[in-house]
């Protein structure tokens, strides 16, 4: 390695060595879509370009030792913050940002969920640092560690030449990347890790000014676009259908649509779910998709709440858990409602302890409120049938009319279960995630029916309705081979990645008769209207985004978080139109439907943003529920 009398710049021999690294890390950990050579061109040199930025500053610290210093530690920083993403994609095909640092509190409860993420060879990850402390320390006299200043203004400019090259690509290659922020993998993808994460950083602190800022002049064109886009005219059939009733709100914990009235083995996976679906007191809404990102179950219960959309960066739970929010337990408080909810895990997770009584909830039954033993918990906590079965003698004591929710535990990832209380057989794939999906839903599915029978042996099943929605995903876009297999397709493409995303929701109103099957494309910020409507509540003055999904006048589509949306005719995901139905592309000539919705879905995602990082509701004075 070495040349007898010549010296090496230890800087250029990190750059090369973490440049390579990061590269296979990008192409072959993360699973970054390539659709053409200028991707793959961008994709190869920015690992480098950023490596070359962060290494090259050693050349201007003087002292040989805290140059040599230098140059280990940033090995070392920059190893372990890929080292993090790499874990943290695994889980949820994301990258981290730094609202999620600020979560850093709920690491502790991840437990083995975390331990599952991280593989042996992810060793590899620090055979450079290993090199670059052995050049450094050992090998000090083969380095050069003094530079003339015409060297270091080169490496400056030549810094500086890459930095504006690889940008000037990747806004080429994908126009107005960085008004783009709530989609990370195109960020990484094109300017790579370490530049999204300042970028990330620089967005942290431009939003945090919102909140300082904020007068509330933001308001009159969001209550116009409300009135104008979002607001229904007239009642659904079912106003007020269970006017007085309790509600009864069951959270299923990564539930996901393809399950429902499928099999694996030749076995029912979710029999008491399917005979919901053709129950005359049900309604099942096939087409209906979580809307969460990097919150999981917390932006489902923030949509569910407040029909507003959850953040692109971190949980909103944690980041504006102070704001002040016109939120759906505080709207059935002032109708006499006692709320409560029911959740067998640590009450500051996702800074619930904080977030529950400013959204208007009475009472959080947390793990406190539970006998947790080694027999009936694994994974994340209390199993499920336990857990439905000790939250019973809570729910007899409450005054009614009430709305709870219940949260469950048992299907979340790592999908953990014991032997005995297996129903159905693992699946038989190369991902260990998918095949032990199946018996943890089906644990679900039965502790769901047996809380039903608990329901009506209290008496309380008659006079309450009882709603059961799917969270969000349980099976990320890292087992696509494993999924594609399950559902005998040749590969998983944008478009069923995004009909994966379909979670279920069925509305069962004891003694109704006219439940059924409905295809209206519908999602989590529809809840809170709903309840209200089924409720017979009316509310003036208020600011949602979602529809009463039994009224007929309805917007056209579903938005996702990520910016992707959904019309019954249409899924834009990617940049492209697909057809709703077949899952083709939609000829460019046809794809004016698609482009036009674009801008709407921006300026409401951008609305809803505004509410939350300005707190804006503080400067709302909201009249009472009629």
């Amino acid at each position: 390695m070495f040349i007898k009398g010549v010296k090496i710049p230890l800087y250029v021999v990190a750059t090369i060595l973490f440049g390579i690294k990061t590269y296979i890390v990008y192409r072959f950990l993360f699973h970054l879509e390539i659709e053409n050579a200028m991707q793959e061109f961008i994709l190869v040199i920015n690992p480098f370009v950023s490596a070359f930025i962060i290494f090259a500053i050693s050349v201007w610290i003087r002292k040989p030792s805290r140059q040599m210093k230098y140059l280990r530690y940033m090995t070392l920083i920059g190893t372990l913050i890929i080292f993090a993403n790499l874990v943290f994609y695994r889980s949820f095909s994301d990258f981290i940002t730094v609202p999620q640092l600020f979560q850093g509190g709920n690491a502790g409860d991840l437990g083995e969920s975390i331990l599952s993420l991280i593989k042996l060879y992810d060793i590899l990850l620090f055979v450079d640092v290993i090199v670059i402390w052995y050049l450094s320390k050992a090998k000090q006299d083969k380095v050069t560690t003094k530079y003339p200043r015409s060297g270091k203004v080169c490496t400056l400019a030549l810094s500086l030449a890459l930095i504006v090259g690889n940008f000037f690509l990747a806004e080429m290659e994908r126009p107005q990347l960085f008004t783009r922020a709530f989609d990370r993998e195109y960020l990484v993808k094109y300017v790579g890790l370490f530049n999204y994460h300042i970028y990330d950083l620089a967005l942290h602190s431009k939003v945090k000014t919102q909140h300082v800022f904020a007068d509330g002049s933001e308001l009159p064109s969001i209550k116009e676009y409300v009135e104008t886009d979002i607001e229904q005219s007239g009642k659904s059939e079912l106003f007020g259908i269970a006017e007085d009733r309790n509600v009864i709100f069951i959270s299923a914990e990564s539930l996901q649509s393809f399950v429902i009235n499928n099999t694996v083995n030749g076995q029912e996976i979710t029999p008491f779910l399917n005979g919901l679906t053709e129950d005359g007191d049900t309604y099942y809404f096939e087409n209906f998709y979580h809307q969460t990102e990097q919150g999981k179950t917390s932006d489902s219960e923030f949509l569910v709440e407040n029909s507003l959309y959850p953040l692109s960066r971190g949980a909103v739970f944690f980041t504006h858990g102070q704001n002040e929010y016109h939120a759906l337990p505080e709207l059935l408080g002032n109708e006499g409602y006692y709320s409560a909810v029911f959740h067998a895990n640590n009450k500051s997770f996702y800074n619930r302890d904080q977030m529950y009584p400013n959204l208007g909830f009475d009472y959080f039954y947390d793990e406190d409120a539970y006998e947790v033993t080694s027999t009936n918990s694994i994974g994340w906590g209390l199993k499920d049938k336990s857990f439905f079965e000790q939250s019973m003698k809570y729910l007899q004591t409450l005054e009614e009319p009430f709305y709870t929710k219940f949260i469950t535990l048992t299907n979340h990832f790592p999908f953990e279960l014991d032997e005995q209380d297996q129903s159905i057989d693992r699946y038989d794939s190369n991902s260990n995630t998918l095949n032990n999906f199946f018996p943890t839903v089906r644990y679900m599915d039965e502790s769901i029916e047996q809380f039903f029978t608990q329901l009506k042996d209290a008496g309380l099943y008659e006079n309450s309705i009882i709603i059961i929605m799917g969270d969000h995903y349980g099976i990320s876009s890292n087992h696509n081979k494993a999924m594609s297999q399950y559902l005998d397709k040749e590969e998983i493409t944008p478009y069923d990645h995004v009909q994966l995303q379909r979670v279920p929701l069925f509305v069962h109103i004891p003694g109704h008769g006219e439940g059924e099957v409905k295809s209206t494309i519908a999602g989590q910020i529809d809840m809170k209207p709903t309840i209200l409507s089924l409720l017979g509540i009316e509310v003036e003055d208020d600011i949602y985004f979602g529809n009463d999904l039994f009224n007929e006048d309805r917007k056209e589509y579903i938005i996702l978080r990520n910016g992707d949306f959904i019309t019954k005719d249409y899924i834009y995901t990617h940049d492209t139109c697909y057809n709703f139905e077949t899952g083709a592309p939609v000829e460019e000539s046809q794809t004016d439907a698609c482009s036009q919705l674009t801008e709407k879905v921006e300026t409401e995602l951008g609305y809803s943003d505004d509410i939350i990082y300005g707190d804006l509701f503080r400067f709302v004075d909201f009249k009472e529920a009629n």
